[in-house]
């Protein structure tokens, strides 16, 4: 049973790769053995200085799902390189380092000062967290922005890039093709849709930032919407996430057009889920006659 898959210029062992703010740093799950069972693990973001995010509340229980309005929390480029990186080395080959910022430019400081280290696989280009600031703005809303930031991380490394777009926007594929123009390897679709939660009692938001991203299988649909409309009008890898809890999630994706799949509030709700996952695709194949897993990919956009 083969469940190898290429995404882009990144060899991965299986399909399942870790979403960024869902796996803390990785050993926080040491305690399940789950973080040698992906094929590689993307922490939590980066920025160039360290974040303590927004004020609580900051995260809300919906309707099969989830909102969080963290706010990018995190240690800093430098305490990462110092205290979290050595870690994530021992745990696994594949380290893909989220890179966020408010900017291009604080995208380019994360990564000049991550040039100098080794044991990271890839950067993935956090273009589109929703709940930094409060009208959930951010680079991957604009095609000029998302060219750009792409383009000024592009020059300064030889590392595959990966792309995390938004689904806030009337046309994903528009920036899609930005990001691509501007030399990204990989897509990442998608960050979380922009929600809100009330308090009918108190008559006020319950996130103290207003708004957060949404999370878990209700945005399952958007998510593989996103993910077909951009793999039936570009080439370019797309690595799928929202939603995803099982073996049949992740196949569905594979159908819709991604390469590979990120596994993020699931881990919230059952540390250990990837091992199940892993197993149900065994058993899902076994039962329809498949021995390579990347027959799934892309049969459902545009005959193959």
């Amino acid at each position: 049973m083969n469940l190898s898959v290429k995404v882009g210029p990144l060899d991965l062992k299986n399909p399942l790769l870790t979403a960024s703010g869902t796996f803390g740093y990785g050993t926080e799950f040491g305690f399940v053995n789950a973080a040698e069972l992906y094929a590689g693990i993307i922490g939590k973001s980066i920025t160039p200085e360290p974040r303590l995010g927004n004020e609580t509340p900051r995260v809300a229980e919906t309707p099969s799902g989830m909102l969080n309005a963290i706010g990018l929390q995190n240690p800093g480029v430098e305490e990462y390189c110092l205290s979290y990186l050595p870690k994530l080395r021992e745990l696994s080959d594949v380290n893909i380092v989220n890179v966020a910022g408010k900017c291009t430019s604080d995208f380019v400081r994360v990564v000049e000062r991550l040039e100098d280290e080794d044991g990271i696989a890839a950067y993935e280009l956090n273009l589109s967290c929703p709940n930094v600031e409060k009208d959930g703005r951010n680079i991957a809303t604009e095609c000029v922005l998302t060219y750009e930031a792409v383009a000024a991380v592009r020059k300064l490394t030889k590392r595959p890039l990966i792309s995390k777009l938004t689904p806030n926007v009337t046309d994903i594929v528009s920036i899609a093709r930005a990001a691509v123009d501007a030399g990204t390897d990989a897509l990442s679709a998608i960050n979380t849709p922009l929600g809100m939660a009330v308090d009918y009692r108190t008559r006020k938001p319950i996130l103290s930032n207003v708004y957060g991203g949404l999370s878990g299988p209700a945005v399952k649909p958007i998510a593989l919407r996103c993910v077909h409309q951009i793999a039936s009008a570009l080439s370019a890898p797309i690595i799928g996430i929202g939603g995803i809890m099982t073996a049949a999630d992740v196949l569905e994706f594979l159908c819709a057009g991604a390469s590979a799949v990120q596994v993020g509030t699931a881990n919230f709700l059952r540390p250990g889920v990837v091992k199940t996952i892993l197993d149900d695709l065994e058993r899902i194949l076994t039962q329809q006659k498949v021995s390579d897993v990347r027959e799934y990919i892309r049969a459902g956009v545009g005959g193959g």
